[in-house]
């Protein structure tokens, strides 16, 4: 999710020779939550900035000695993440024009209007937040371009996996993985192929869940037909890897015969008499509980321990929430490819639904979503309105609260103080003792829901009348 500018830490910088309206804007940002520092002209301001970098300047256009094109373009020079809010004496905006070309985020006419110098300084904060959000998104897309891997992801769980796997593969020992459907348990199986010294060899693939146990057993160990000896699976795989997937679902005879082939690395196609050989790898995986299975006699203990060597768990997506920007990314490139469509990204609010769900089906439903996404889109990017409908249940409760994340900060202040006020009569004393802010500024807040009222919230005491 594109992150929202957090007030408490936002360090603003006002240069600002009229003493009077440089103290008035310092104090009613710092009521707002900012860490403000103030100066008196350009040089003043410059000196603020040693061991202090601002997030944004706020800056009238002229002040004696260094003004405040010359002050942006400085402090641009050791603080170029800083943004720039330049203010202009009211109907003269030459200066805040220059100011906008050579590289301001936005100005302001005198006098300051403060409910639209909060519109502009949340704009200018998001502006910012989507460009670093962006930036580090193509780095990180670039670092995993260069991963040989092809791993998608940086999320902690992900690398702690990712490190064992590593360390696994070098081994001829057995693995299981385990995991929910749709974590990447045959992604993990190939790339613990992959790293090992087994890689120019075959790496094979068995689904075992849902399969009827006679086709199953000659898929896996061949068969002998007439004359004629069909390879299965484990001779495919001789001196590579075997995967067996949903290795819960394998029949009591199929268990038997694959401990036996285990112990002895030796097995009989079906229907054949004479023994055949393999040195393959064999890893396995698992959706369910394998130990519970054993408790109720469903799997054979000894085969269990021979499997479960090493046992590698699969984070689900839930647990990588840090990794879906980059993986949702990955599919929306595969899909606007293959479709021929000029979708580039998600856009913010998309994203935030997407941070937000708790997907049940994991990456694959992921992949899902996207692609469905991408067919359906509108537009260059990615928007709420293109995703599943099922996304967006959760995004809401019965109490219409904001989605989290997925709302600003002001929509979440607004439904705070109204719920606020609703739960104590409308008092706004009552209410500011509760939220820690001062009776003012909900007074001042009310007002302002009056001149912009908004769906989704409660009515109080006080509070704006819907027309």
């Amino acid at each position: 999710m594109v992150p929202q500018p957090n007030e408490s830490t936002v360090r603003i910088l006002i240069a600002d020779d009229e003493p009077a309206a440089r103290s008035a804007l310092g104090e009613m940002l710092r009521d707002e939550g900012y860490e403000v520092q103030t100066a008196a002209d350009g040089f003043k301001a410059l000196g603020k900035t040693d061991g202090w970098t601002p997030d944004v300047l706020i800056t009238d256009v002229k002040m004696p000695a260094l003004g405040g094109i010359e002050l942006m373009a400085k402090i641009r020079e050791n603080c170029p993440e800083t943004a720039v809010i330049v203010m202009t004496a009211f109907g003269s905006v030459e200066g805040a024009v220059e100011a906008i070309r050579l590289g301001a985020d936005d100005y302001l006419s005198k006098p300051i209007h403060f409910p639209q110098l909060l519109m502009i300084l949340k704009r200018v904060l998001k502006h910012r937040a989507l460009q670093r959000e962006a930036s580090a998104l193509r780095d990180a897309l670039r670092e995993r371009e260069a991963e040989p891997s092809g791993v998608i992801g940086q999320s902690k769980p992900l690398r702690e996996l990712l490190k064992v796997v590593r360390q696994v593969a070098a081994s001829p020992v057995a693995v299981l993985l385990r995991g929910q459907t749709g974590t990447g348990k045959r992604y993990t199986a190939a790339l613990l192929h992959r790293w090992s010294d087994r890689s120019e060899a075959a790496f094979v693939v068995v689904q075992c869940g849902a399969r009827d146990e006679h086709e199953l057993e000659r898929e896996i160990f061949g068969y002998v037909e007439g004359a004629e000896l069909h390879e299965g699976a484990i001779a495919v795989a001789k001196e590579g890897t075997l995967f067996l997937d949903e290795i819960a679902e394998l029949s009591p005879g199929l268990q038997a015969k694959l401990l036996n082939f285990l112990q002895e690395r030796a097995y009989t196609p079906v229907g054949g008499v004479d023994k055949q050989t393999s040195d393959a790898r064999v890893i396995t995986a698992s959706k369910g509980d394998l130990e519970v299975l054993v408790r109720e006699g469903r799997f054979r203990e000894d085969l269990f321990y021979k499997l479960n060597v090493v046992t590698l768990r699969m984070p689900t997506l839930r647990e990588r929430r840090d990794d879906i920007p980059l993986l949702a990314s990955h599919f929306l490139q595969i899909y606007a490819d293959a479709a021929g469509k000029k979708v580039s990204g998600l856009n913010e609010r998309a994203l935030g639904v997407l941070l937000n769900f708790e997907w049940p089906g994991n990456i694959r439903q992921l992949e899902n979503c996207i692609e469905r996404a991408v067919v359906l889109a509108r537009s260059s990017e990615i928007e709420p309105r293109d995703l599943p409908r099922e996304l967006m249940s959760e995004t809401h409760d019965d109490e219409h609260m904001p989605a989290v994340p997925g709302a600003s900060l002001r929509e979440l202040e607004r439904y705070a103080i109204l719920r606020t006020l609703e739960h104590v009569g409308g008092s706004t004393s009552k209410a500011a003792k509760i939220l820690g802010i001062s009776p003012r500024k909900i007074q001042y807040r009310l007002n302002e829901y009056r001149s912009t009222p908004q769906s989704g919230v409660p009515s109080v005491v006080g509070a704006p009348k819907r027309r």
